[in-house]
Parts: C-alpha cells; sequence; structure tokens
C-alpha cells in the first residue's frame, strides 16, 4: 500500500488526493483502518476543484491525520446505501397490504446500519478533532458541505489552492500540531 510505502521510504507523508462518488463500506473500513494504524501522517486532499468526497468518502477524510479540500469541493452525504435492494415502494406499484410497511419507517436492520455508521463517522470525528455533531447530520440527514463551509464547522483542518499550497499550509509545525489532536 502506499502508506506501507512510505513508511519504508521514510516519507514524512502520505499525501492521498481524493475525488470519489462514494464506494463499499468493506473497502472503507479497510482504507481507514490503514490509515489509523500508519506511522506516518496521512493527508487526505479533496481535489481538484469540482472533486467530491461523498459518502464514503467522508469517512476516509474524517480518518485522516489532517483533511484538506481545494475550494469549489465538497464532502457529506454520508448515509449508508445498500445496494440491490429494493426501495420504498412508488405510488403506482403499491398494493393495499403494502400501506402500513410503508407508513413504519425504517426498520430495525435500517436503524442499525444507520446507527453503527453514525458512531463510527463521529468516532474518527472526535478522534481527530472534527465536528462530531456535524459527522452526525452527514449520516442521518445526508447532509453536505462546501469546502469553505467545512472549515468553518471544523470539519476539515485546511482548504488550500492546489497541492503546493497544501503543503506550504502543512508547515512542520502545523502539522505537529494537528497529529496532537
Amino acid at each position: 500500500s502506499v502508506i506501507e510505502e512510505a513508511r519504508r521510504t521514510s516519507a514524512e507523508i502520505v499525501l492521498v488526493q481524493m475525488d470519489t462518488p462514494g464506494g463499499l463500506l468493506s473497502a472503507t473500513r479497510d482504507l481507514i483502518q490503514c490509515i489509523l494504524g500508519s506511522a506516518r501522517p496521512v493527508v487526505v486532499y479533496v481535489a481538484p476543484s469540482g472533486a467530491r468526497a461523498a459518502s464514503a468518502g467522508t469517512y476516509i477524510a474524517h480518518a485522516a491525520h489532517v483533511a484538506a479540500m481545494a475550494p469549489g469541493t465538497h464532502l457529506g452525504a454520508a448515509t449508508p446505501v445498500a445496494l440491490g435492494l429494493p426501495g420504498p415502494l412508488s405510488p403506482q406499484d403499491r398494493r393495499p397490504e403494502d400501506k402500513d410497511k410503508q407508513s413504519q419507517g425504517p426498520g430495525t436492520v435500517d436503524r442499525k446500519v444507520i446507527n453503527d455508521a453514525v458512531a463510527y463517522l463521529k468516532g474518527l470525528a472526535q478522534l481527530r478533532g472534527r465536528n462530531a455533531e456535524w459527522a452526525e447530520k452527514a449520516v442521518r440527514d445526508a447532509a453536505t458541505l462546501t469546502a469553505g463551509e467545512a472549515l468553518t464547522e471544523k470539519v476539515v483542518d485546511v482548504v488550500a489552492q492546489d497541492a503546493a499550497d497544501l503543503l506550504r499550509q502543512l508547515a512542520p509545525c502545523a502539522l505537529e500540531r494537528s497529529l496532537a489532536l
């Protein structure tokens, strides 16, 4: 992995540029475990402008030692989505016997998945000193933020124009402060 390569080559940081609509939770958790276990600080940079860290990308950014975004990017909408499972019935597909099922709201399994995702993202936010209340909104309400909003809300640590600007902002003393979180 890139993280292992950084350790072998004595790199000071691992810089991951990200643009993702999301992905599978199992793969996301594997990557997050690598980030959390990294001997080198991992910087996740949502870039270039127009990029996003949606869904799984939000979890990955929260796991990073330093979360950064380029202007014109966004993150959030971290509600788990079950691929291949039937969703709510459309009005034309409803049968009289489906009426009660539709009005009951999320079932036990749905609540378990959502609550687990909330705890996971909030835990990452708390670990890195970021906004845990917003993390919960990202899961429960599919909340999103632009780069500027994410900085203001303390969801990310840096907004940088490009990789060179990001590295300038990650001066050794600033990086040490972020690692102390």
